[in-house]
């Protein structure tokens, strides 16, 4: 009984083997998937010029503070807190009673000493006569001649203090020295204030100038080389050639739209940061811009060049890496590595690693795979936004 059940096994193998064997030639293939379809298109070409941008403040072009020369009690307050004022307002009023007096007071003082004078005139125009008859020795009348010396010295320093005295009533008003907008009154009316030119006078208020205004930033030491090297060469980029135009936008804009010029660059570099001071100057006829308010500017960091741009979509990122998809004459998927540069409008600058007759995937990178065949369709490339560009 052992041997009957593999006999059975056995020649029912052996029947059906055939018939197994004739499904398996009768199934069709299945057929392969078609290579995926990808837009490609070629670089554009357009000049470009690399820019740097850097975070700054706005400072303003002149700032005084309101101090006065005399002291006395503060009489008047002439202007609202945070106004604009224009050169020769009047500001502050200290009492002028005080200075009146004391220049009616040097005034005479004044005629007092001009009659002195004119008494040692008088006086020595008779000796001149007196000594030529002998009347009088020659002692005497150096004697009127040194009267006449000192009246003229005493009329001169009289002069003196009646131009002080009117300089010290000019004082007692205190008027703008600049157009720009004043901050807050720091003493009410009714207060004595301290003048003088010492240390320890009284601080009333504070103008700053506002249109133009100044933006001020720092940039690295190699940037400030690359700069110097370049405009050497005649090159319309920053550096101590000032005049070069820059842009500057606020903490709420989305692009550069206030225009400016360099107007300076420091003669040292700070050695506690490596960095250099630099500065432009904008216009502010709206008083938008406010000295101590930041900003970003942007400034040319290469002369124009001719530059190859793609779409930024084009790009793919492998770690550190960026890369782009083209295809090749049998249509098959390579990628190359590439560095990227400005972004201009909506495409990208592409500094290095594709050529002008590259066919890169600009539509569909996700479904490409190096090595692989794709099945492209040519698109020409989208215009960019402009010649504008900014830093990645």
């Amino acid at each position: 009984m052992r041997n009957v059940v593999p006999a059975r096994v056995a020649l029912m193998v052996m029947a059906l083997g055939p018939a197994l064997a004739g499904c398996g030639e009768g199934a069709p293939k299945q057929a392969a998937p078609p290579p995926p379809a990808v837009t490609v298109a070629k670089p554009q070409k357009q000049t470009v010029t690399d820019f740097d941008e850097y975070v700054g403040r706005f400072i303003a072009v002149d700032s005084v503070e309101i101090r006065a020369r005399v002291s006395g009690y503060l009489q008047k307050v002439d202007f609202k807190d945070g106004q604009i004022v224009k050169q020769g307002d009047l500001l502050f009023a200290i009492d002028r009673r005080p200075f009146e007096t004391a220049l009616a007071q040097v005034r005479a003082t004044l005629a007092q000493a001009r009659a002195n004078l004119a008494y040692a005139e008088s006086d020595l125009g008779r000796a001149s006569q007196l000594v030529r008859d002998r009347t009088i020795t020659e002692q005497s009348f150096e004697q009127r001649t040194q009267a006449k010396r000192v009246a003229e010295a005493s009329v001169a320093a009289q002069e003196a203090a009646v131009r002080q005295a009117e300089l010290d009533l000019q004082f007692t008003d205190l008027k703008a020295p600049l157009t720009g907008r004043i901050g807050d009154r720091r003493v009410s009316e009714g207060n004595l204030v301290t003048g003088g030119t010492s240390g320890n006078t009284t601080l009333l208020a504070t103008i700053v100038s506002i249109d133009p205004i100044r933006f001020e930033f720092t940039f690295d030491e190699a940037s400030f080389l690359r700069y110097e090297r370049v405009g050497k060469e005649g090159k319309d980029i920053t550096s101590r050639s000032t005049g070069v135009e820059v842009a500057v936008k606020l903490i709420d804009e989305p692009d550069f739209v206030h225009r400016g010029k360099m107007d300076f660059v420091d003669n040292v570099i700070e050695r506690s940061s490596g960095t250099i001071r630099g500065r432009a100057l904008l216009p502010n006829p709206d008083g938008v811009f406010t000295p101590g308010m930041f900003g970003r500017v942007r400034v040319p960091g290469s002369p124009p060049y001719e530059a190859l741009l793609l779409p930024d979509t084009a790009i793919g990122s492998e770690q550190v890496r960026k890369f782009v998809m083209v295809v090749d004459g049998e249509n098959i998927a390579r990628a190359k590595y590439v560095t990227l540069g400005q972004l201009v409008g909506n495409l990208r600058v592409i500094k290095d690693g594709i050529a002008p007759d590259d066919r890169v995937i600009v539509n569909g990178l996700m479904r490409a795979r190096p090595g692989t065949k794709v099945a492209p369709q040519e698109e020409q490339p989208a215009p960019g936004a402009g010649p504008q560009a900014k830093s990645n």
